[in-house]
């Protein structure tokens, strides 16, 4: 029997290598979004130009460039690992537990309560399963969706969907202020608030881009030292009293330790909120998508909505799920 490695055989493999460094650019890059070695990447390549008979790389560019026929092959790689992708997904409805791999996405929101419990009841279904995670912003999220580095997503919305996208919405949210205990009681909590240091999340971040927008739309005038990008970090500098802060309630969740050190107030002018959803490619993963947004909807109530509402009441109409 032939080996699946014999020269002028084309192995699923070397796609993903090949189409990894198409869009990254760069061996080396292509090379830690596989989690493989550099030299291992470079000899995948030279494997499958090898097996098509022509170059498909000018590795010796920088950053990498594809040739014409690489041009063209990519378009081919493209429709045989999604068509590979959707062939598990359809075996997974029948079993599963056949699915090998599945490379998730969570904003860093979820991290303590979320994103644990829906990996248990996922391993719980599908015991034969790899289960690949990658935690960060939204904006890094959706890119490694777009360059197929991850399966699906759970991030917040940032615009208009593109085409290949499927959208399950989950979670409406305000942004509400945050500022030290009892430093924003009193009739006028805004003049309260000016009267501190703004301190905020970073325009770094979509959020922080929205957040700054926001604020500039309202013609306020504020005091701001502090740029961060930390949920623990910001919370701790709000409970030490050095300034007040703008977040989420899955935010200020993030932080259980201060919670009893500072004030959770609605934002003293105009609202505003975002919007959390499931994202992945069209048709690629089947009814799966829908499967597992379901599921967190249910997570998200036992661990965010309804914790939020007992301790925020005026949160009732606001934070909901969709």
């Amino acid at each position: 029997m032939p080996q699946a490695d014999a020269p002028g055989r084309i192995t699923l493999w070397e796609l993903e290598v090949f189409v990894a460094t198409s869009e990254e650019r760069s061996i080396s890059a292509a090379a830690r979004r596989l989690g493989a070695s550099a030299s291992s990447v470079s000899q995948q390549l030279s494997n499958l130009e090898a097996a098509v008979g022509t170059l498909l790389l000018n590795r010796r560019e920088r950053p990498v460039t594809l040739t014409p026929a690489g041009e063209m092959f990519r378009k081919r790689a493209y429709t045989i690992l999604n068509e590979t992708v959707e062939a598990k997904a359809e075996l997974a409805k029948l079993d599963p537990a056949a699915l090998t791999q599945l490379r998730l996405g969570m904003i860093e929101d979820f991290d303590a309560s979320v994103t644990p419990l829906l990996l248990a009841h996922l391993a719980s279904g599908m015991s034969s399963t790899q289960f690949l995670l990658e935690t960060g912003a939204s904006h890094r999220l959706y890119d490694l969706l777009d360059t197929r580095g991850l399966d699906l997503i759970v991030a917040a919305d940032m615009g208009a969907a593109a085409d290949w996208m499927e959208i399950h919405p989950l979670l409406c949210e305000p942004f509400v202020a945050v500022a030290p205990k009892g430093a924003a009681t009193g009739r006028d909590p805004l003049a309260r608030l000016k009267a501190m240091p703004l301190i905020e999340y970073t325009k770094r971040h979509h959020m922080g881009r929205v957040l700054a927008d926001h604020l500039a739309r309202q013609n306020l005038t504020l005091a701001h030292r502090y740029e961060l990008d930390s949920y623990h970090a910001i919370l701790a500098m709000v409970a030490s009293g050095a300034g007040w802060t703008i977040l989420t309630p899955l935010g200020v969740t993030a932080a259980q330790r201060f919670l009893d050190q500072v004030d959770i107030l609605p934002l003293p002018f105009a609202p505003l909120s975002r919007t959390i959803s499931l994202s992945a490619r069209r048709g690629v993963l089947g009814d799966m998508p829908a499967m597992i947004a379901e599921e967190l909807r249910k997570l998200l109530q036992d661990q965010v909505v309804e914790p939020a509402r007992l301790r925020m009441p005026w949160l009732e109409d606001s934070l909901r799920l969709l």
